[in-house]
């Protein structure tokens, strides 16, 4: 009598085509860790200049309807809707409080009281508000090296280190150059 042997087919992977798959999957997530950063800082400081064209907007709109000329001293002024109204000038969460972090980026803007203001529409007491004011958005990641500013003049400068002790009220600050 004869024997009978029977071949087992094997089903499914063996432990070096999954080491091979792996090593494969790590080489392209190596590869496309950089750029997904780079991509990361890139939509993030397109969110901080469209933060501070917000700011402009807002200040512009403030100093025309309600602070009869002057510039709101702080966001959470700027986040104070007029009686009557229930939107206030700045939205998207910015008016919430005196610095905020958005976007990776810590937003902040002041304006130095002015004596001579009058009170404005939305509980600004009289002598609080600015002849000019600042924002500045800087990154709280290390890796992000773009800081960005603006003014009464409603340009945005952008620098290598923060603006925000060097941007003055109203005019050019000492470093960093215009955005186009």
């Amino acid at each position: 009598m004869p024997t009978r042997v029977t071949v087992r087919k094997a089903h499914g992977f063996a432990l070096i085509d999954m080491i091979f798959v792996c090593g494969v999957i790590g080489i392209l997530v190596s590869i496309a860790m950089p750029s997904l950063f780079s991509a990361k800082q890139s939509a993030a400081s397109a969110s901080a200049i469209g933060t501070l064209r917000a700011i402009n907007s807002a200040q512009l709109t403030y100093a025309l309807t309600c602070g009869a000329g002057f510039y709101g001293p702080s966001l959470s002024r700027l986040g104070t809707s007029p009686p009557g109204s229930n939107a206030p000038f700045i939205g998207g969460g910015l008016g919430s409080a005196d610095t905020v972090i958005k976007s990776s980026y810590i937003v902040q803007l002041s304006a130095t009281p002015f004596p001579g203001s009058p009170s404005s529409c939305n509980g600004a007491a009289a002598g609080e508000d600015g002849q000019g004011f600042k924002a500045a958005a800087d990154p709280n990641v290390p890796q992000n090296v773009r800081f960005f500013a603006t003014n009464a003049n409603n340009s945005i400068f952008e620098h290598t280190s923060t603006l925000w002790g060097a941007m003055p009220e109203v005019g050019e600050p000492a470093v960093g150059h215009i955005l186009r």
